[in-house]
């Protein structure tokens, strides 16, 4: 194997297009690893952590791409002659995404006079810059870039609240705006419920699960994770949440993040209650003991029934819960869980409804070998991704967790989040199953007879490029069992471990959700 780094410069490209075409790239024979950044201190330093870095990519200015390549000599020198090529190739919206196509607009000074948003994506340390930009030309912005400072997103958040503006992010990952997904999203039906999150899968799966019940959604507005701290404020959550209230098409609110700071949290119910219109929370993990809930307002504990309690206001009758297969047996020897997830909200919620049942969780379990202890990773976080692309891009980012999970003997069960849509992987399912029938075929010629028991649920709908549908049929035929949700998961997971007799999973998931939502 050998290291190349090609260094271009002045050649700019957004995270998501650099990540796409790393994630084709390596997939060509002889490559195993493919990085393709923008030559920031930061990034280089990533680079240098993982092994990635050679002199030549020392020397990349901020404004340069780096392409690093490791591989066999042939293979390095044609990914590394490819990356330029494939990367005009991917610019613009991807097969399957909505976009007026002819060439990106390089600068807000050529945006139409009509423009009323800006998505940013560019290195952290330029994206402040270019977002008070837009702020400045009276337009909305949606902020794709990580690593901005925190004192940047304070600023820029208070400036587009004096303007009447929105800043979601910085590191927004979804958006639904007037219909026109941002960033990672999906084809959702147009209805009368807004979302407003400040977690990007969280979001996607309170989406498509009320799509899958019938209900539908006015917009979706992320935040950013940092928007719910006690520096931020909830200052865009607030202003999203004024901005549905006089919304006419929106009739109700969902409210979706991880455990806000206590002062945050209470200004949010507050705010929600003036609204004057249904709406329900989901803070995952909060403590409400000696907060009251106010008149209008509907506590969830999960995103299930936050998706359940919304599509029940919208459609004015019960929503039936789901229904889910009966789970295997477990051999005696087979007792712990693996969840892989790319989504790190559905790690969140596994390890709360999961830490109950199952005691303390590993949480950086790292290869070569699995711990020998229960496993909940969210593999899309910085840990796991540095100079790779995020496992929504390209699945095959955890392949070696999988495999390793299925080769322990002591692995109970497996779970895995398949997250389509808009950004994703083409067909995110097709990696799972091949890696599923490569397990079988090296453990007992093909059968599966004695594999871990592989508990799926898509992230999705049938309009999505992908199509939920296809990617649950390839995984049920590939043996995986398919629930509905990260919620289902995770309690047909506690439920298993605990009754290593089978179970099933359709009574105890209506029992648990529906007595609480």
């Amino acid at each position: 194997m050998v290291l190349r780094n090609a260094v271009h410069k002045d050649l700019y490209a957004d995270s998501v297009a650099l990540m796409r075409v790393a994630s084709r790239l390596a997939g060509e024979p002889g490559v195993d690893a493919v990085s393709l950044v923008m030559g920031t201190p930061a990034n280089r330093e990533v680079l240098a952590e993982t092994g990635m870095l050679t002199a030549e990519g020392r020397s990349a200015a901020p404004n340069d791409l780096i392409v690093a390549v490791r591989g066999t000599d042939a293979a390095a020198d044609a990914a590394l002659a490819a990356a330029v090529s494939a990367l005009r190739a991917a610019d613009g919206p991807p097969e399957g995404e909505p976009g007026e196509g002819g060439p990106p607009l390089r600068s807000l000074a050529g945006a139409p006079a009509d423009a009323d948003l800006a998505l940013i994506s560019t290195p952290g340390a330029y994206a402040a810059a270019e977002a008070r930009k837009a702020l400045r030309r009276g337009l909305h912005a949606f902020v794709f870039s990580d690593h901005v400072p925190l004192a940047d997103e304070v600023e820029l958040k208070r400036e587009a609240a004096r303007r009447g503006l929105l800043v979601m992010g910085p590191d927004c990952g979804t958006a639904v705006v007037g219909g026109v997904p941002l960033g990672f999203a999906n084809a959702v039906r147009r209805g009368g419920i807004g979302l407003v999150g400040a977690s990007g899968t969280g979001l996607q799966q309170v989406s498509t699960l009320l799509h899958d019940m019938g209900a539908g959604v006015s917009h979706i507005i992320g935040t950013g994770s940092r928007d719910v701290s006690e520096e931020v404020g909830g200052l865009t959550m607030r202003a999203a949440l004024d901005a549905l209230a006089a919304d006419p098409a929106t009739d109700s609110v969902v409210l979706v993040s991880k455990p806000p700071a206590p002062r945050v949290a209470e200004q949010l119910l507050r705010h929600m209650s003036e609204l004057g219109k249904p709406a329900v929370v989901c803070f995952l993990g909060w403590d409400p003991a000696g907060v009251p809930l106010p008149h209008g307002v509907t506590l969830a504990s999960t995103l299930y029934e936050a998706a359940r309690a919304a599509a029940e206001q919208a459609l004015g009758r019960p929503v039936p819960p789901s229904s889910g297969p009966r789970l295997p047996a477990l051999p005696p020897s087979r007792r712990l869980l693996r969840a892989l997830y790319a989504g790190g909200t559905f790690a969140h919620e596994a390890g709360l409804l999961l830490g109950p049942v199952l005691g303390e969780l590993d949480r950086s379990g790292r290869l070569p070998a699995l711990p020998p202890r229960h496993l909940v990773l969210d593999l899309g976080d910085d840990e796991f991704t540095a100079g790779r692309p995020h496992p929504m891009i390209d699945p095959g980012v955890r392949t070696a967790y999988l495999r390793a999970a299925l080769a322990d003997p002591a692995t109970a069960v497996v779970v895995l989040d398949v997250v389509i849509g808009y950004g994703a992987a083409a067909d995110p399912a097709a990696a799972v199953a091949a890696t599923l029938a490569e397990a079988d075929a090296e453990a007992d010629g093909g059968t599966g007879a004695d594999r871990p028991a592989v508990l799926c649920f898509v992230v999705g709908t049938d309009d999505d490029p992908q199509g939920a549908s296809a990617q649950r049929r390839t995984l049920r035929e590939a043996g995986a069992v398919v629930v509905g949700s990260s919620t289902e998961a995770a309690l047909a997971c506690a439920q298993l471990l605990d009754s290593p007799g089978g179970f099933d999973a359709r009574p105890a998931h209506a029992a648990t959700i529906g007595g609480s939502a």
